[in-house]
Order: structure tokens, then C-alpha cells, then sequence
């Protein structure tokens, strides 16, 4: 049976008890699972056109909250640069990749609610495929989220409580919610689920670039689920021999909050002692603390990449230069871009693609 483990302390957990963390360190669970061989390009002709059709490689199939998610266009930029349309997923952001997987989960397990905290677009996506689902929702927002988006989330029929103070405040309100019995916390930082969702972003590539990955992969971090489904997509391909060398990883923070990038640099394994937080537009990715910063640092680390930066005259440049190539990306979405764009000091060498992964729509142009 798949079970959770703490990779901290070896402490493990069945799926089944709605153990959102580690009893013994509170920190984050990772999943004993192993893809099954048989992934193949000359394989996937004629399967469902979504993430799941990578069913291999998944810790759930079958499922029935599915809202046709992933297989998102490739498109480019430059001559070296392409972009992922995740923002053309069905709840406009890229976070359906790993949602749809908590929900899946949660309808299996059966809880009396399910609870979520966000800054935004987990919340929207949790929201909408708990709708699916039919199961009660409950999302913790932080003051000043993007009124676009707490709309969608009642749209869905979750309910919403906002919280006052930041990021920060709301994980703690949350997880006081997930402790009470008869709750499932879906996550997107502590569940494992959700980055076994969003490695399918690293799968398309692999499909659609004919069997092999970019030079580099560069992706917005805060929580790093991203970047960490990413980590875990390159190295299951190169475990299967369906990729010869790993992409390195690229993440990028806002200058305003990266305490990330900070640690990197400074050649720590974790993070270092907080400083004072200062608003950015790019809230999607202004985590001080996130949990996962340990595996995040190695991740990237490992693969030979490294932080960047960007600053909140760039982002605005960023949003304003892709709207007009005809793609209108939320302030968070454009981080990517603003790091590698024509005349970025510190474009990775080789062919890159980077994630446009929440719609404008949700939070308008940045003034």
C-alpha cells in the first residue's frame, strides 16, 4: 500500500489516516511510490488528452473529478526561449496540475470537509475540483488576495475565510482547521500529491519535444511545487532511460521576498534567519518561510542550476512586454519571463522554457 514517509526522520503514515504532516517533526510528507516501466512516446497515440494519460507514473488512476487538465500549448518566445500555457488550464492556473490530485484523493478518502490555504490560485483550484467532487470545502485566503480570485472561489461553493496578516498567518489558521478529526488538509506544500501532479508539466515537455527536455527549466518559486514536481519528473525519466542528461533548474523569487535565493547564495541548506517582509507583486511566490526550503535548495542544487532574481519594475515590465506578444499573465506568471526576456543579464545558456502559469485575469495589470 502507498504510504507517507517524512524524509526527515523516517516516520511513515497510511494515506488513509489524514495525517496532513510528520507527527514528530510537523514537517512535510513525502510518497513511497515508484512509476511502473512501460512509458513510451510510440504509447500515448490515443489516450485521455490530459495529465493522466501519463498513468505510469502516477500515484492514482482512473479518476473521476477530472476537469480535462494539462496538455497545455508549447510556444516560443525567442529563438531559445518557449513558453508552457499553463494558464490555460481549467481553473486558469497551473495548480489543477496538483489539485486535481488532492481531490481525487479526498473523494477516495471520504472526509468530513476538506480544508485548503492559499494566496490565491490553489485556492481557486482546490475550490473548483472539490466542486467536482462534491465534497465540502473550506479556504483560508490572507487579507488583500486578488479579489478576482476569492470570487472564484465562492463561485465554486467553498467557503472563504479571509485572514488578517500574510502568507504566513493563513498556513497557521489552516493547519489549527486540518488538526480537527474527520479533516482532510489538501495542501499543495504538505501533501505529496500535489508535486506527483505537477511533474506532469515536466511529462508534456518530454512529450512534446520528441523524447528529450530543454537545456533548462526555469519556473517561479515560492512553496516549490513546482519546482519540485519538476525535480521529481527529471528524475524519474533518467531512472526509465527515457532521458539521457537532467535539465538544470532554474527559480526564480521576487527581490522583495527570496529567502530562497538568499540561503542559495549564501551556500546554506536552509534557510536563514527571516527578515522584515515587504509587499511584491508577485504574491503567488512571497512565502518567507516555506517548508519544503531544504528540498527545494537541493533540488536545484543537484541539477546544476540557481536562483535569480527580479525586481518589481521588471515584473511590470515583463507583464506589460507579454501582453503585447498576446499573452496576458498574472504579475506572478511573468517572473519567469522577467528573469530571461531579451536583455536579462543572467538568461541560462542553451534552449529554456518557462511557465505562463496563471491568467490576468486574476489579478488585472500591475500599476
Amino acid at each position: 500500500m502507498t504510504t507517507y514517509h517524512c524524509p526527515r526522520d523516517g516516520t511513515r503514515s497510511p494515506i488513509s489516516a489524514l495525517t496532513w504532516c510528520c507527527p514528530v517533526c510537523r514537517g512535510p510528507w513525502d510518497l513511497d511510490v515508484t512509476p511502473t516501466p512501460g512509458l513510451a512516446l510510440n504509447a500515448l497515440s490515443g489516450r485521455a488528452n490530459s495529465l493522466w494519460r501519463y498513468e505510469e507514473i502516477l500515484p492514482l488512476s482512473a479518476p473521476e473529478v477530472s476537469l480535462g487538465e494539462g496538455r497545455t500549448p508549447l510556444v516560443p518566445l525567442t529563438d531559445t526561449v518557449s513558453a508552457k500555457l499553463d494558464y490555460l488550464m481549467p481553473t486558469l492556473s497551473f495548480k489543477d496540475r496538483g489539485a486535481v490530485m488532492l481531490a481525487e484523493l479526498a473523494r477516495r478518502l471520504n472526509p468530513g470537509r476538506v480544508v485548503a490555504d492559499s494566496s490565491g490560485n490553489a485556492g481557486t483550484s482546490i475550490a473548483a475540483y472539490c466542486a467536482r467532487a462534491a465534497l465540502p470545502c473550506t479556504v483560508y485566503v490572507p487579507e488583500g488576495t486578488s479579489p478576482k480570485k476569492t470570487e472564484q472561489i465562492r463561485a465554486h461553493g467553498a467557503r472563504l475565510v479571509t485572514v488578517p496578516g500574510g502568507r504566513e498567518a493563513t498556513a497557521l489558521a489552516a493547519r489549527a482547521a486540518a488538526d480537527e478529526p474527520g479533516v482532510f488538509y489538501a495542501s499543495h506544500v504538505f501533501n505529496p500529491y500535489f508535486l506527483h501532479g505537477t511533474k506532469t508539466y515536466v511529462y508534456e515537455l518530454w512529450e512534446d519535444l520528441g523524447g528529450r527536455l530543454p537545456d533548462a527549466l526555469v519556473v517561479p518559486v515560492g512553496n516549490g511545487t513546482l519546482l519540485l514536481g519538476a525535480a521529481l519528473a527529471t528524475a524519474e525519466l533518467h531512472a526509465l532511460g527515457l532521458i539521457t542528461a537532467r535539465p538544470r533548474l532554474v527559480a526564480v523569487q521576487a527581490e522583495a521576498v527570496s529567502p530562497l535565493a538568499g540561503a542559495f547564495r549564501a551556500g546554506a541548506e536552509d534557510l536563514l534567519p527571516a527578515g522584515p517582509v515587504v509587499p511584491t507583486l508577485a504574491e503567488g511566490i512571497a512565502i518567507p518561510r516555506p517548508p519544503r526550503a531544504r528540498q527545494i535548495l537541493a533540488a536545484v542544487r543537484a541539477s546544476g542550476g540557481t536562483f535569480l532574481t527580479v525586481s518589481e519594475d521588471e515584473i511590470r515590465d515583463a507583464q506589460r512586454d507579454l501582453a503585447a506578444r498576446g499573452f496576458y499573465v498574472e504579475t506572478t506568471g511573468v517572473a519567469c519571463w522577467a528573469a530571461v526576456r531579451d536583455g536579462a543579464a543572467h538568461r541560462p545558456p542553451g534552449s529554456v522554457v518557462v511557465p505562463l502559469c496563471g491568467a490576468g485575469v486574476k489579478t488585472g495589470m500591475a500599476g
